[in-house]
Order: structure tokens, then C-alpha cells, then sequence
């Protein structure tokens, strides 16, 4: 085998959590901005341009959390690794007005991420079926998400005084 078929052939054979984690910078900063294109305009700009703990926690917060889901996703955590982060994301986005679909969003935007980052590979079928899983994966995250933002309403709602 020429060494331009033994690429080819060693490019075709890698894994999809090789690429997700050689592309792994690319993927959370495209993933953080479409997040960050879910709120209003000012406040997006805002996100992307500070991510000091302390001058923009929410940008703070958004980037450790959606960094340490990737992270689990490509290392199959188990699902209930990912409650607490996905917590500090809910949280954030329940006392934000989003309603229940614009606050679980985020998840799926890693799927749109993963498929852009993903492209060429899913053009040649190099990464198909795992993909799938992958996005199994996140789906379930998404329900997860659901539940954390339900019980964070609930309690809100039971904290807030009566009209």
C-alpha cells in the first residue's frame, strides 16, 4: 500500500471520539456561539467578548459547563455525570424568561456543531454509525435538561410570592 492510500486508510479507520477531541477547540467555540446567538443581541455580543468569572459569570459559566459535557460526552460518562453541569446552565437560562424549549436548546446545538465540525466525515460515511450513538447520547442529555429545567420552575414558582 503508497503511503497516499495508507493515509487514506488510517483516516478512514479513526474513531469518531479521535476526531471530536482533535477538533475539539473548534467545536466549543462554534458551540458557544451559537448558544451565545440564543439571547438577545446586546447580551450575545456581551458573552463573546468576556469570559472572566467575575466580569460575565453567565459567559463564565456557559463555557466551563459546555466544556465539561463535551469532555463526558467523548469519554461516555455516565448520564448522571452531566446533571450538575447541565444544572448550572438550566439555572441560568430558567431565571432568564427562556421558555422550556429555548432554555434545552444548547443541547441540540451540539449536535448542528458536530455535524458542521463533521462534514467531510459524514460526506465519505466514515463516522456514521457512531455518530449516531453520539447523538443518542445528546438526545438523552436533552431530556435530562428537560427534567432540570422543570424542577427549577417548579421551585421558583413555589418561592415566589403570590400576586
Amino acid at each position: 500500500m503508497d503511503f497516499k492510500n495508507q493515509l487514506r486508510h488510517r483516516y478512514k479507520t479513526m474513531s469518531l471520539e479521535k476526531l471530536l477531541k482533535d477538533k475539539k477547540a473548534a467545536v466549543l467555540k462554534r458551540w458557544f456561539e451559537l448558544i451565545s446567538e440564543t439571547y438577545p443581541e446586546e447580551a450575545a455580543r456581551f458573552l463573546k467578548i468576556k469570559k472572566n468569572q467575575f466580569a460575565n459569570p453567565v459567559g463564565f459559566t456557559l463555557s466551563q459547563e459546555i466544556e465539561h459535557i463535551f469532555d463526558g460526552l467523548i469519554q461516555g460518562q455516565d448520564p448522571d455525570i452531566f446533571r450538575p453541569f447541565l444544572d448550572n446552565i438550566i439555572r441560568i437560562r430558567a431565571v432568564q424568561d427562556f421558555t422550556a424549549s429555548q432554555a434545552v436548546v444548547f443541547i441540540f446545538l451540539l449536535k448542528m456543531t458536530i455535524r458542521e465540525s463533521l462534514e467531510k466525515e459524514i460526506r465519505e460515511k466514515t463516522v456514521g454509525e457512531e455518530l449516531l450513538a453520539f447523538e443518542s447520547k445528546i438526545d438523552h442529555l436533552a431530556l435530562l435538561s428537560f427534567d432540570i429545567f422543570m424542577k427549577c420552575r417548579k421551585r421558583s414558582m413555589s418561592s415566589s410570592p403570590v400576586k
